[in-house]
């Protein structure tokens, strides 16, 4: 029914083809993310790291512990390290590129609908270093006033887990490949330059 398609690096190079895509990879792998951030979140909000929706004053990081941050840091990578891998994986592709590409879009389709989550107040399940991906501050913090400084920490949080998520995205979708976690590594026999 489906044809598996093979196509080298090198007559991509040459002919221009397009990598194709496996949408029903690329949700799956989304999916993936999203549950897996949920689950860190829950789990380090669960182990006394208290989020960073619950700190009421954002003026200054000293209120965030390095314990907080490690955790945050920790579960949003490997949540998308996860994602990454699964849309990876369940592509079938055997090279890292296309693999990669799998798990890069499944970021792409899981940040707006972590915004989305975010928006409608569940930021405080994936550990509240997503509500400054919110477009509303007032939300982010429970209806508090916020401070411009916080809105910045807020913002800069959010672009910290997202930024993160990406990294996470491209090495899971790379693990998923099967080939050697190397730069160095060309396709033209497995030879190690």
């Amino acid at each position: 029914m489906y044809q598996k398609l093979e196509v080298s690096v090198a007559d991509m190079e040459e002919t221009g083809n397009s990598w194709p895509v496996r949408w029903s990879a690329v949700w799956v792998g989304a999916l993936a993310a999203l549950a897996s951030a949920g689950i860190f979140g829950l789990m380090g909000t669960a182990l006394g790291a208290a989020s960073i929706a619950t700190i009421v004053d954002l003026s200054t990081w000293k209120a965030i512990t390095l314990t907080d941050t490690i955790v945050a840091i920790c579960g949003t990578f490997f949540a998308f390290v996860i994602g990454g891998w699964v849309a990876g994986k369940i592509a079938g592709t055997r090279l890292a590129e296309s693999s990669t590409l799998h798990g890069v879009i499944a970021w792409l389709i899981a940040m707006p609908l972590m915004s989305l989550l975010a928006g409608v107040g569940a930021e405080s399940a994936f550990g509240g270093w997503y509500g400054g991906i919110v477009g509303n501050p007032h939300a982010a913090m429970g209806g508090a006033l916020v401070s411009p400084t916080a809105i910045r920490h807020l913002a800069l949080a959010g672009l910290t887990a997202m930024l993160v998520g990406l990294i996470g995205s491209v090495l899971g979708g790379w693990m998923a490949s099967g080939e050697p976690m190397s730069l160095t590594h060309r396709r033209t026999g497995g030879v190690e330059t």
